[in-house]
């Protein structure tokens, strides 16, 4: 068994498309539109067959992304070495997006850092 894909929804439908193409290599579809009901999406597929399904609907609500709460946490994405860990995270940084954390080897061994990301979302950049 594997996950298909995983969903979420965003405000800005564009930017979130554009933030996962540029700097984590995903690759969009044309994306969808239903016209009835205002739902609006895109799926992002990077090269290890993993999807990301990003939605949009107006009548979403839109709660507090405290990092310390119950759900989802972040989405890790690996880039393949210390190097380009710490190459995406200095692009991201002068782009003007906070580092929360690292980069940085953790208590469990991990290299990586935690970038907040576009609507406040923790994005974790690894090995």
């Amino acid at each position: 068994m594997k996950i298909e894909h995983i969903a979420m929804y965003v405000n800005d439908l564009e930017s979130a498309r554009e933030f996962f193409v540029k700097y984590l290599d995903g690759s969009s579809n044309s994306g969808y539109h239903n016209i009835n009901t205002g739902f609006r999406s895109y799926f992002i597929s990077f090269e290890d067959g993993a999807r990301l399904e990003l939605m949009n609907k107006a009548d979403v609500s839109d709660p507090d992304k405290s990092a310390d709460r119950t759900g989802y946490a972040h989405i890790a994405f690996s880039v393949g070495s210390r190097e380009k860990v710490d190459e995406l995270t200095e692009l991201l940084r002068s782009d003007g997006y906070k580092v929360k954390s690292g980069p940085r080897t953790t208590g469990d061994g991990y290299y990586e850092s935690c970038i907040v990301a576009f609507e406040d979302n923790l994005i974790e950049i690894t090995v």
